[in-house]
């Protein structure tokens, strides 16, 4: 493959925007290379602006179900455009959008809508803090909930570690209110209740993606809804990339752990911006104008993205069935890697979650950050290079996770295994 014009075009970029990216995984560095500059997407495909073209396991990190230039959504999105982009004033298209998620979601009474996964997760620990009227929060090593202050935090040494910032810029007294525990190890949770009685809420992501593909264990969810009912803190489900994802119902649909508050994005957006928080009506009624806890955004709930929403949402109602195609598919692309890596010799741990997948280069199961930092990144990296030259666009980090969509047929994924095959042969 050639990629001059990208190389010329990341070159550009690096003039007039900080690393030629306008978010960091972008720029490829855990892989090294050029990154593709997009020209367009279409169904299950990327074009680059050399014409290059990409099987895509990416699907803009998620919200792409149906695949690029989906012909319903593009629809919504272009009939609602035309009415005007924004307003700054309710529409009746954030009613309907939010009564669909209601309707889904046992554990969401009512929801706000924003414009990111960041925002979202910030807005909904604000309003666990407000609710609660305590200021510590828990979250888990490597579950990634966006760059706000709060949760720009890393692991000191010891049992529990109130955090310290891992980000120029984020002020370490935002940081000691966030304790870090280890996913998937009740006990650490338990030494952060012991290390304060302040805990407002613990924030942990059902389905972790952004270690990696790493699914907590239901007991692990049970004790950890128990342990927040005893000492009065909220349960605050981030599924921002497992909702409408791993199931119709996120995480939710594949647990009987309920938690208090959730968070939304990706699919609920279609793949334009949105993100959104939700869960008891108890809870939810603290927000202004309700409540005393202040959240606002001039394009939240803005009608383009409403529509796309909508449009995605109401499809994967009409056809349920869906994610059991999609898992199917998913499980078939992960075990052609295992048996690509197996032939070779080479350690692979595998995983799915409905129409989401993750593999590690590692020869032992992973189950929390921890393991997944034991991966091999070095191969890794010359396995995604080998398969990006090869036209399969995978996640660009060992600790990312990838995306089935519909329009990644069973004749693609074949395709992608036999040449999996040939690249762990040369590893």
């Amino acid at each position: 493959m050639k990629h001059t014009r990208s190389i010329e075009a990341y070159e550009e970029a690096k003039k007039v925007i900080p690393g030629g990216v306008d978010s960091p995984v972008r720029a490829f560095g855990s892989v090294g290379g050029t990154p593709p500059f997009i020209d367009c997407g279409e169904g299950a495909y990327l074009v680059d602006v050399d014409g290059n073209r990409y099987i895509d396991y990416v699907q803009s990190w998620g919200p792409l179900i149906f695949g690029h230039c989906d012909p319903t959504v593009e629809a919504a999105v272009i009939e609602t455009a035309r009415k005007g982009l924004s307003f700054g004033a309710p529409t009746v298209l954030e009613t309907e959008l939010a009564e669909e998620i209601v309707s889904l979601f046992e554990s969401i009474e009512k929801v706000r809508f924003v414009n990111s996964g960041t925002e979202a997760v910030m807005s909904a620990i604000r309003l666990a803090r407000g609710y609660t009227g305590k200021d510590d929060i828990v979250k888990f090593k490597g579950c990634y909930h966006g760059h706000s202050d709060s949760l720009l935090v890393q692991a000191g040494s010891g049992a529990v570690t109130f955090g310290s910032p891992n980000s120029p810029g984020v002020p370490a007294d935002f940081a000691k209110h966030t304790l870090l525990a280890d996913y998937n190890d009740i006990n650490s949770v338990k030494a952060c209740f012991e290390a304060s009685s302040e805990i407002a809420c613990v924030v942990i992501e059902p389905i972790a993606g952004n270690m990696g593909l790493v699914p907590a264990d239901e007991e692990f969810l049970r004790e950890l809804r128990a342990l927040c009912d005893e000492h009065g803190a909220l349960l605050l489900f981030d599924e921002v990339m497992s909702g409408f994802r791993a199931s119709l119902t996120g995480a939710q649909g594949l647990t009987d752990v309920k938690p208090d508050l959730v968070t939304l994005g990706k699919v609920i957006g279609g793949g334009m911006p949105v993100g959104a928080f939700g869960g008891r009506a108890d809870i939810m009624a603290m927000l202004s104008p309700e409540g005393p806890v202040y959240q606002a955004g001039t394009l939240s709930g803005n009608p383009v993205a409403m529509a796309a929403g909508l449009a995605q949402i109401r499809q994967l109602k009409a056809d349920v069935a869906i994610y059991d195609i999609l898992q199917m598919r998913a499980q078939r692309l992960v075990d052609g890697l295992k048996s690509a890596a197996d032939a070779n010799d080479i350690p692979l741990q595998v995983d799915v979650r409905g129409s989401m997948f993750g593999f590690f280069f590692n020869d032992k199961p992973v189950k929390n950050f921890d393991d997944a930092l034991n991966s091999d990144t070095d191969r890794f990296a010359k396995f995604h290079r080998a398969m990006l030259d090869r036209g399969f666009y995978f996640a660009c980090s060992q600790f990312e996770t990838g995306f089935i969509s519909t329009k990644i047929n069973e004749a693609m994924i074949d395709e992608t295994i036999r040449n999996a095959h040939e690249v762990m042969g040369a590893l």
